[in-house]
Order: C-alpha cells, then structure tokens, then sequence
C-alpha cells in the first residue's frame, strides 16, 4: 500500500491505478489483529506485575507520560504519572470507522469487544450499543499489528470493503532532545477504496476527558515487602475522577480539534493540564466533525447511534463543566467519498500537557517538554500544531535513523526487530526526564530497573541496558552518571531492615542507606525525591555491593570514549573525584590484600539472591577492567587538561599489578574461572567474565588471556546453553560443567536473565564467535516475542513458562549487539547535542 507524503495529503485525494497490498514492514513484530495468546508466560511471583499479554508499543516522548494501543486495537496503557503504570482498557478511548457502499452500511469501533472488568467500576461497563471489530482466529485473519518501535501499524482486511492501515508514532529522534520529550502521538490513516464502486467513510477518534486521574493518592514513602523480599510502595491513581472537567472546540492556524481541560490548582498540581485531539485545519473535500462532550457512562448511542447510520455525530460545543460523579468524552470524525482507486491519509493527533510529576508529598518537577512549551498545562494544542505541521519531517528522520540497522543483512531480521523494538522501555520504563537546571544542560533523566522494583537507574543494571541510550541519546547518558557522581560521596545514616534476610528467617537485620563514598544502586524512587535520595532498595545492603564501584567506573570511561558526540573532557572532569571515592572505597573489602575485593558471604552484587564469598569472578573482572578505566582516565585529564593525576595514578596501578597476579592464580580451574575462591560452588556462572567484556569493548588491556576467554566461554556454551533446555530459552546464569543444577530449586541460577543473555552475546561476537551470539539471542527474542512478553520484557524467565520482573532495563543490552560493530556511530542524529538543549 502506498502511503503518501505530506505534500500528497495537501492534494487530499490521490487516484492510483496501481496500489500496492499491504506487507508486514521489515523487522517489525507482527500479530493478527486481536488473536488470543493459547499460553503465554505468567509471573514466577503473585506479587509481581502481571497485566498479561496484550502490550503493544508506546506512545509519547521520554519521561512525558506514554500511551498504548494494543494488539486488539484498544488503548490500554496509561503510563501517565511519572514512574508508575497503570493499565486498563477504556473503551471510549477509540477509532472507529463508517462505511457505506451503495446499500450497505457498515460501522465499527476499531478494536476488539471489550472486557467487563468488575475490578475497575470506575470505568463503566462496555458500550453496549457500539459494534466491535471482530478479531482474527485462526481460521480468519482481521488484520495485524506490527511494531518496529517508535512505528507501529495496525492494518484492518476483509470487515470493511475499503481497506485501512493506521501507522502511529511519536517523534523519537536520536540526538534530538527536544522533540523526542514529546507528550504526544501522530496516527497516519490510510484509506483506501480498491473496490469498483464509491465508498462513504468516515473516522471517528473519541477519547476520555482523563485530566486530575494520574495523580498517586496514596504517596506514603513507606517501604513494604513483596514475597520475594524486595521493596515496594502503593499506586493508587485518581482513576475516575470527573469533577471540574471541561471540553471544547478549538480552531487555530494548522488545526481543527477539541481540547479537553480540568480544574486547576495553583500551582498546578500532578495530573493536571490539557489533551487536545486535532487534524489540520486544510481538508478540502472533507466534512469534519466535532462533539465536546458526550456521556460515556451509558450505552453509548449518544455517539453511535448517528455514525453508525450515517457517519455523523453530534455536532456541539458544550463547554461546561461536569459535576461530581459525571464523566466526559469528547469525539472528533472526518468524512469524506471515496472513488474507485482512490486513497486518503489523514493525519490524526492526540496530545496531552501534563507539565507536573510529583513524588512524595511536597516534592515536584516539570517535564523535560516544557522547556520549549511552557509549564502551565495549557500547551496541548501548540504541540498538536507542531505536530501535525512536523510529522512527515519526523516521518522521514525516524526512516533515516533505523536505515543502518534494516541494512545490516548480517543480523537475522528477528535481532534487527529486538534492537528497535526493546527501546519501548526509555518511554514506558516509568522514565523520568526533567526540565534544564544548572548543572543538567539537558535536565536530569532516569528509567526505572521496572515496575516490581521501582526505582530508577539501578547501575549493576544500567552496566548491560544502557548501552542503547549511550548509541542513541548520550547526553542523558550523561546526565544519569552525573547524578551518581553527585550522589556517591553523599551519605544518608537512615537505618533500615534489609528484605533479604526475611527470605532466609533470619529476622530484621538494619543497615545504613547510604555510607558516604559508597557508590549507589539507585537514583531513588517515584514515592520519595528521587536523584537526592538514592539506594532505595533495601533488598540487600548496596553499601556492601561489590561490583557498583566497577560498573560506575567503566560507565564514565565507556561514556567518554564511545559517545558520538565525540569525547567530552568537561565530563570526564565532572566524574572525575567520584571515580576516586567509589575506587578507593570499594578497596575497604579486599581483607586478604591481595588487591581483589572480596565478596562477604550475602549476595552482594547484581545477582542479589546468589550468595559469593571471597575474591570472585564477576566482581573480580569488574575491578581490573575500572582500574585500567580509572588509569586512562587519569592519563587523559593529565595530558589534554592539566590535572595532577600522579598520586592516583601510582595507587591504581599498585592495585592493578596485584590483582592481575591473584585473578587466574585463585579463579582459573583450567578450563573456566570458578564462581568465586572461597564457596566451592561447583558452577559455571554465565557472566563470570563480564569485566572482560567491558575492557576489550573499550580497547582496554584485556582481564584475562585470549585463550581463556574462549574456554571459559565455550564451557559456558555447553553447560549453561546448550545444556539447559538444548539452548532453546537462552543461558541459564549457573549450571554444573554437566548442565545440571546445582541445587533444583535455585532462583537465579537457573533463571535466564534477559539483559545478560544480550550482554553475553556480545561477548561471543567480540571473541569471533557470531554463530553463537546469534544462537543466544535468537532463543531469548523466541521467548519474549513469542510468549505474550512484547513491550514488557522481563528481567528472567524460566523453563516453566514464567517469568519475573517485567518492563525491564538490563533488556535494552540487546543494543551490546550494535556496540559490537564497527560502524555502529552511523546512526543518523545519534551524534547531534541538539541545538536547543
């Protein structure tokens, strides 16, 4: 199908002899429209989210609040409030389309019968006098969605003598950090007549008056444990809530469309602003209709009963507001007759102002977007004007960005689909991007681990997962590791019970949040004042953590070296003093002195239910590689800017000499390095050489030999890919050298961990091996695509069909892959600052 360009849609109509059918776009996701999941993946945990399986891809810019529609054509994700999720489908929240050829009359919402939900009363029951769009079987196809994120296209075959395709997306736009904050989203509509006779058509979009819901009304900072031991705090949105609320027509140069308000506080609180659904203003040939305010509490006909007789719907302009108890939609349709042959695009956009995140009471932020729009919730039709002036610019920057990757022939199109479609969580991960400040050009940014564990930038997970925003948007890259060099030499002496040992019956055991110089795990959490008050989680003690000090190291130094704006002095400055703090720190635990921290016994790194004791393979790679990280940072801002980096250098390069000399003596078995020195744990752990990794990724010394990296990965291949499960899930983090488990009912071992299935691919690829990185990724993208985990991909899933921890960071490690090839900086944009920052 030909889908015309902005030029094209000034002309309106376009006859064409020669359409061209619809085709899957390359790389992208695809599932017939509406068709159920016979099994898909259930949680490991009951307390762990579990909204099933019908995700489809995002909608809005980063930290700006994100919509979605699904697989069966409703909008059902709304995550709107800055680091919490809330899903449920609204069905007034909808497409729907009018046909009539000749006699015939057809009309029906473009989604799936909806689902009575008894648990969301205040949602009101399903339309009763609307008509669905019938979803696929397996004997009969509907449609399709498909995503290659940020595009996504549901097609709509054989219901409907015309034929339809809606192509959305939101301006995500490498190196553009002003558009890619964007609250809002652009649906293309194509309609196309291949019939022989004219067709009446008429689209229409309602939408819920949503202003005040997304607002936490329950923002208790208190910490409370999940069945697994981690922390977690309450969400309790203002679903529902309609007093106040208004709707109204609003006409201005570049559109026509209705603007939705609510009450106001002043200042403005969360939750509060503006949606605006708009066209342009230029539709010749085309009847456009607009109705305020329509009730959506009862069966519906108010709206349905004249689009779906005669593609009308009442044309009115109430501007007052509801009362207690009432709620309120708004409509918007354009009509308009087709000939044989020919095709329409119409433009459609949905936006929404809501410049307010808050966290715990009193604490507040503005939005990245409204450093170009204002911060008084009253820019929702500005943005829609842009949009719907911009979008086909949008259209072709988002082409060139992701041509590189369509291009690459040598990674199977499935991996090409991950890389992009992984991305969703910089969007929908809970992130949080806030307006410019001194200090933070682009203002301060943050995703979260997920849902289950709700707090942002945990940094033994950023380690794998941030990788893509280093490639794509470096300087919130940037920003995230300026946070934690401000953050490391903080202290915060609050004690607080450590979940873990809950889990172990071994009773309340306290430690300190925050130790000075001690490098934390997080940036903190939605339900308190996240970037100032960090190590939220209380799962296990971070003070202890042995790989923090590392994974921030080789962060800084990766960021300076790899980003492609080009080396950045002034940053590697910044970062600088807290290098040495997290360094010099993390040293306290080598107890023997034999230059290598040692792990204490309690799981004390990224596999926090693993328990290491001694000098260990993970931690231990981890410290060499920081230190020749630290060494030539210290080079760097001695030479090119002045700085006397000697006393730091010569210690660091003590450091380095002895634990060189002790990692193989204490790890190396011959064929791979044990899990750690002192256990006996008779297992190949995975991601034993993730240090070494990191090293040859940024052209440092490598940890260990050549020779051994190969044959502790080719011990890790058959142990723990190969024999688990014939490779079919991915690699299991520690089995025996014989593929057995070491203890049957372990957690971590015997999970698959997403993020470091990625991260280890790569590593095979750096190490020559691609058959088997393709092989690692290749199972895991399996899992994920094929188990109803699209666009919530979690954290481990397991050879029962389960999974835990969804929306996960350590996924977007996938982009490890693209790391890995040389020419990976030709993304277009990606090495832009922006010039409006």
């Amino acid at each position: 199908m030909a889908l015309f360009g902005f030029s094209a849609f000034r002309s309106l109509l376009k006859r064409g002899s020669s359409l061209k059918p619809w085709s899957v776009p390359a790389a992208s996701w695809s599932r017939a429209f509406g068709l159920p999941w016979q099994q898909p993946y259930t949680v490991r945990y009951a307390s762990n989210l579990d909204d099933g399986p019908w995700h489809g891809m995002p909608l809005g810019g980063f930290g700006a609040g994100c919509i979605g529609r699904s697989p069966r054509g409703d909008f059902n994700l709304w995550n709107l409030d800055g680091g919490e999720h809330w899903q449920g489908s609204i069905p007034d929240c909808q497409f729907a389309l009018f046909e009539r050829q000749g006699d015939q009359v057809r009309a029906h919402a473009l989604a799936t019968a909806p689902q009575t939900d008894d648990s969301q009363p205040e949602l009101d029951k399903p339309l009763s006098s609307w008509s669905w769009y019938p979803a696929s079987t397996e004997q009969r196809k509907t449609g399709s969605y498909s995503a290659r994120y940020p595009l996504s296209w549901t097609h709509y075959k054989g219901v409907f003598a015309a034929e339809l395709v809606c192509e959305a997306f939101s301006p995500i736009l490498p190196g553009d950090y002003r558009r890619t904050s964007y609250p809002l989203a652009v649906f293309r509509w194509q309609l196309q007549n291949p019939t022989s006779q004219s067709l009446e058509l008429s689209l229409l979009l309602s939408w819920r008056n949503t202003c005040g819901w997304f607002t936490n009304t329950d923002p208790s900072a208190s910490v409370h444990f999940r069945d697994d031991g981690s922390p977690e705090h309450s969400y309790v949105p203002a679903i529902g809530r309609g007093e106040g609320q208004c709707n109204r027509w609003i006409d201005q140069p570049g559109l026509i469309g209705v603007l939705m308000e609510g009450e106001r506080a002043d200042p403005l609180a969360e939750g509060q602003g503006q949606w605006c659904l708009a066209v342009p203003d230029h539709l010749p040939g085309v009847e456009v209709m607009r109705c305020s305010r329509w009730d959506p509490s009862g069966d519906g006909s108010e709206l349905w009963s004249s689009f779906a007789s005669e593609g009308t719907i009442p044309n009115s302009n109430t501007a007052h507001k509801s009362l207690a108890g009432e709620q309120t939609s708004a409509a918007l349709a354009v009509k308009v007759t087709l000939a044989p042959g020919e095709s329409l695009e119409i433009p459609v956009v949905i936006s929404w102002d809501l410049p307010v995140t808050a966290f715990a009471t009193g604490v507040r932020d503005l939005r990245r977007y409204t450093d170009f729009h204002g911060s008084d919730g009253q820019a929702a039709a500005a943005l829609a004007a842009e949009a719907l002036s911009d979008w086909s610019d949008w259209r072709e920057q988002i082409d060139a960005w992701q041509a590189p990757v369509l291009a690459r022939e040598d990674l199977p199109e499935r991996l090409r689909m991950a890389l992009f479609n992984e991305l969703y969580d910089l969007a929908s991960g809970g992130s949080l991007w806030t307006a410019a400040r001194p200090g933070d050009p682009v203002g301060r940014f943050g995703v979260l681990e997920c849902f289950d564990y709700a707090w942002y930038e945990s940094l033994d997970v950023r380690l794998y997962g941030s990788l893509a925003l280093l490639q794509l948007w470096p300087e919130l890259d940037k920003a995230v590791l300026r946070s934690f060099a401000r953050a490391i030499p903080a202290a915060d002496a609050t004690p607080r019970p450590i979940g873990w040992y809950f889990t172990q019956g071994r009773g309340r055991v306290e430690a300190p949040r925050k130790r000075a110089a001690a490098t934390p795990h997080d940036l903190g959490a939605p339900n308190e004042s996240p970037f100032d008050a960090t190590n939220y989680t209380a799962y296990q003690d971070c003070n202890l953590w042995k790989d923090l000090a590392s994974d921030y190291v080789l962060q800084v130094w990766r960021t300076f070296l790899l980003s492609p704006n080009g080396e950045d002095l002034s940053f590697l400055a910044e970062c600088w003093p807290a290098v040495v703090q997290a360094l010099s720190y993390l040293k306290r635990f080598d107890v023997n002195h034999d230059g290598l921290p040692d792990n204490g016994g309690a799981p004390d790194q990224t596999f926090d239910d693993w328990p290491l004791q001694g000098v260990s393979a993970y931690c231990g790679a981890l410290w060499i590689a920081a230190l020749e990280a630290a060494l030539a940072m210290a080079q760097r801002l001695q030479l090119d800017l002045g700085l006397n980096t000697a006393e730091e250098q010569h210690q660091f390069s003590g450091w380095l000499e002895q634990s060189r000399v002790n990692f193989d003596r204490l790890l190396w078995n011959g064929e791979y390095y044990k899990i750690d020195a002192e256990s006996g744990t008779p297992v190949v752990m995975a991601d034993q050489l993730c240090g070494d990794f990191y090293a040859r990724l940024l052209g440092l010394p490598s940890v260990v030999a050549d020779e051994r990296s190969r044959s502790s990965l080719n011990a890790v291949k058959e142990a723990c890919f190969e024999g688990f499960e014939g490779g079919r899930l991915g690699v299991a983090n520690g089995l025996c050298r014989d593929g057995m488990p070491l203890d049957p009912k372990g957690t971590h071992p015997l999970e698959v961990w997403t993020g470091i299935n990625f991260g280890l691919a790569a590593y095979y690829r750096l190490m020559g091996d691609a058959t088997t990185a393709t092989a690692i990724c290749s199972a895991v993208v399996n899992q994920v695509y094929g188990g109803g985990l699209q666009f919530r991909t979690p954290e481990a899933i397991t050879a029962v069909k389960t999974y835990r921890a969804c929306h996960y960071l350590r996924a977007m490690a996938i982009w490890a892959l693209w790391a890995t090839h040389t020419d990976w900086q030709l993304i277009p944009g990606a090495e832009r600052a922006g010039s409006e920052w």
